[in-house]
């Protein structure tokens, strides 16, 4: 009974997003004996939850330490497995090399400004159809659509585009689109050693979070924050998160053939590469894109089960801990 009501404790520090309280009560536990098998059902399961908390928590070292701890139980085994590919593999990438190794053309691997592409590029030649259509009828709806466009043009500057994207997230292609981008940065965050805070696609709470663009995954490198705390930056960490950055558009374009998706990303690694020394020249940065990019691609294509299972798994509503568990789940399935 008292195991029980320690863990009832517990159950009410994930509801009541405690990273701290939950973590303490795990940290208590006697650790796993070497012959007890970590599974997917009973009681063990608990365990991950704690990561639903994370999202809530100030300090991400502590969000750190909760993925250090499931990892000392076993329990991510695929945890930064990949943090070491930063160093494997040619730096020069070329639009050439990386159509070779990706069967796509550099501009296919490039966010549309302005989202045309498409899609929505058949959305905008529909809509421009109807309005025609309705003003060779004699209704004329400028002035009605013109008041829209100030109003969109207002939730830009001011809100990020939150109400517009918040608009856009109800219709199922565009939704399905932004779950497929954000579950790739996930993923590569998670195969390079990133504790993840939350995956946010409610563009009002994404604003609210000071979240740049209409959703987003947070995700923590202590090596980078320490670095750019101490006024430098080594191309390891620099790499790893150029790759994290990259991987929503690596994502899009392995399952759509292209990217619409990730221009705040773009801005993201420009405003990162003013912080190097020396600065970083156009071609320099652009090679480096390319290859952070391609990077992302070949990890992505290597584990699309896992891929798969993050994107269902958001789009089921499901929290960090269930997200986490399905793509190590998916993982072993692959080796």
């Amino acid at each position: 009974m008292k195991a029980l009501k320690e863990w009832q404790e517990y159950e009410e520090a994930v509801r009541e997003r405690d990273l701290g309280r939950a973590l303490k009560f795990l940290e208590s536990l006697e650790p796993l004996p070497s012959d007890v098998q970590i599974t997917t059902g009973g009681g063990l399961v608990r365990d991950w939850e704690v990561l639903d908390a994370c999202l809530n928590a100030d300090d991400m070292k502590m969000v750190g330490s909760a993925y250090e701890f499931l990892q000392l139980r076993g329990f991510l085994p695929n945890f930064g497995k990949y943090k070491n590919r930063v160093s494997v593999g040619s730096r020069n990438v070329t639009p050439t090399i990386l159509k070779s190794s990706t069967g796509l053309d550099a501009s296919k691997l490039s966010p549309k400004k302005w989202g045309l592409s498409g899609s929505s590029g058949a959305v905008l030649v529909t809509f421009l159809g109807g309005v025609s259509f309705l003003l060779s009828k004699g209704i004329d709806i400028r002035p009605n659509l013109a008041a829209v466009l100030g109003l969109a043009w207002l939730d830009s500057i001011f809100l990020g585009g939150c109400c517009i994207a918040q608009i856009s997230f109800l219709w199922p292609p565009y939704r399905r689109r932004v779950l497929v981008h954000e579950a790739g940065h996930l993923l590569i965050a998670y195969l390079m050693g990133c504790p993840i805070r939350g995956v946010i696609l409610d563009p009002l709470v994404a604003v609210q979070m000071g979240i740049q663009g209409q959703a987003g995954t947070q995700f923590w490198d202590e090596k980078l924050e320490k670095e750019l705390a101490d006024g430098r930056l080594s191309s390891t960490a620099f790499d790893r998160y150029c790759m994290v950055l990259f991987a929503g558009i690596a994502a899009e374009a392995l399952v759509y053939g292209e990217a619409e998706g990730g221009e705040n990303d773009e801005n993201l690694f420009r405003s990162i590469c003013v912080l190097l020394q020396p600065p970083l020249s156009t071609s320099q940065m652009s090679n480096q894109a390319r290859w952070a990019v391609q990077q992302s691609y070949k990890l992505l294509k290597m584990h699309k089960g896992a891929h798969r299972a993050a994107v269902k798994a958001i789009e089921n509503g499901k929290g960090l801990g269930t997200i986490i568990r399905r793509v190590e789940e998916a993982m072993s399935q692959d080796q």
